[in-house]
């Protein structure tokens, strides 16, 4: 089991921007190592929502219609680390973002089909 790290959250204003983090702990294996990256959040009360997700094969990307435009996916190998750079953000962007890997995910808005999870890092957005 690959155990995913998130980093990156915190308390910001609205209208204002984080860049959230996920690499890998205690494995040889690194984001880049999966078919799939994806990014999801949940709010409390809410179920888990896909955000944003990743194929490196193709290297397309696929968003939240909620984020279009405001948050970019994009990894960089060099520090083995996928990044998900949030602007522009919303009170109702308050959530714990999660990272997710798996392989060969032919739906990648369905949590249930990524195999590996990080512990999630919370992002509040005031008002």
């Amino acid at each position: 089991q690959v155990q995913l790290v998130e980093s990156g959250g915190g308390l910001v204003q609205s209208g204002g921007s984080l860049k959230l983090s996920c690499s890998t702990s205690g494995s040889s294996l690194t984001p880049f190592s999966f078919t799939n990256i994806g990014w999801f959040r949940q709010a409390p009360g809410k179920e888990r929502e896909f955000v944003a997700g990743i194929m490196w094969g193709t290297g397309s990307k696929d968003y939240a219609d909620s984020v279009k435009g405001r948050f970019t996916f994009f990894g960089d190998r060099t520090k083995n680390t996928v990044y998900l750079q949030m602007n522009s953000l919303k009170p109702e962007d308050t959530a714990v973002y999660y990272c997710a890997a798996g392989n060969l995910i032919p739906e990648r808005t369905d949590s249930g089909q990524y195999e590996h999870w990080g512990r999630g890092t919370q992002v509040t957005v005031s008002n």
